[in-house]
């Protein structure tokens, strides 16, 4: 039932050769772009370079910390996205997960740590899937299509959160737009010593190696597969309910963004801010598109776009550029991702 052993190789490898060529546009066009703004593109990325790897604390503390969001949710991504499901709405079940985990971290307070950290990200879970599925049965029952309601979803997220945090859940003092903070008990612990990076970070790398055993070697994975590969095809063939695979697919989509969610509440902020997420959620269609939906490569393109986001403080400090050039750089990567894939196709289909 699975893909012939050359396959998932083959598939790795052209996956692995379209990411390092979209680096490359993107670093040329980069430079390109840089210099048309009367910047010097090597000082650009000198300090990029400093602010994320120029230390051990600043590549633990700063880099692999702001991977852990873009890991968790490039893998929501990238698993709906391998079933044909475009769910974009991967900010908003990020932050109806941080709702879910704040709450229970914040009411759960009497319960030891072995009790309430797996409360605290099971509830991030829970609120994730609630939060997709919307989305979900309007595409199987309405047969709506998920890109715009996923990305309408991500709006109500957000308000909702702001409504929380100027409202029911809004800190004892009523002065800031945030939560208390959550229970000692509800914090994920420190990995390494005298550093920030935190279990979460563990978290990302055992779902990234599921994910990516779960689909090269198990039967839903092969149905993932299938369905994503041409759903007529799979329902035709009368062994794959086509609508569960998305149902499932898309519901386990979104608990992933959830945890994302959970694990930023518990494992580093310790409350639910206003604009808890910088766009994690977007960013992350980048994050699975450059690493060809592979889960194991989305942990490589996550700790990629952290070391972007932690350089980039040091880029506009010391080579004057401002930190939303880094915004110009993922927008980049999505088009030079997809250009490149859809050159491939075509040379195949010319073939």
């Amino acid at each position: 039932m699975g893909d012939p052993p050359s396959g998932p190789r083959l598939r790795r490898r052209e996956a692995l050769l379209i990411g390092l060529g979209a680096v490359g546009v993107t670093g040329a066009a980069g430079a390109v772009l840089l210099l048309a703004g009367g910047y010097d593109p090597l000082a650009a990325a000198t300090a990029l370079a400093r602010g994320a790897f120029g230390s051990w604390s600043a590549f633990t503390s700063i880099t692999l910390v702001r991977s852990v969001p873009l890991i968790l949710t490039g893998l929501a991504v990238a698993l709906a996205f391998r079933a044909g499901v475009w769910n974009i709405g991967a900010e908003g079940q990020l932050y109806a997960g941080a709702i879910a985990a704040v709450w229970v971290g914040l009411v759960g307070g009497s319960l030891p740590a072995p009790v309430l950290v797996p409360l605290v990200l099971g509830a991030a879970l829970v609120g994730g899937a609630v939060w997709a599925l919307v989305p979900t049965a309007m595409r199987v029952r309405l047969g709506v299509g998920e890109v715009i309601t996923t990305i309408l979803m991500n709006f109500v997220g957000i308000h909702l959160a702001g409504l929380m945090v100027h409202g029911p859940l809004q800190e004892a003092r009523g002065v800031f737009p945030q939560t208390d903070p959550i229970a000692e008990a509800a914090r994920l612990p420190a990995v390494l010593p005298g550093s920030r990076l935190h279990l979460g970070f563990v978290v990302a790398l055992l779902l990234a190696g599921a994910l990516a055993v779960g689909l090269a070697r198990s039967r839903f994975g092969f149905r993932v597969r299938a369905v994503g590969a041409s759903p007529e095809a799979a329902r035709i063939s009368g062994r794959i309910e086509v609508d569960r695979v998305i149902v499932t697919t898309f519901l386990c989509s979104g608990a992933i963004a959830g945890l994302a969610g959970g694990v930023e509440v518990s494992g580093l902020t310790y409350a639910l801010y206003e604009d808890l997420s910088p766009g994690w959620g977007y960013t992350a269609i980048a994050v699975a598109l450059l690493a060809g939906l592979d889960p194991l490569g989305v942990v490589l393109t996550g700790i990629l776009f952290g070391a972007l986001q932690a350089g980039a403080g040091a880029m506009q400090r010391d080579a004057g550029i401002p930190a939303a050039w880094v915004g110009v750089v993922e927008a980049l990567v999505i088009l030079a991702v997809l250009g490149l894939d859809r050159a491939r196709r075509m040379r195949e289909k010319a073939r």
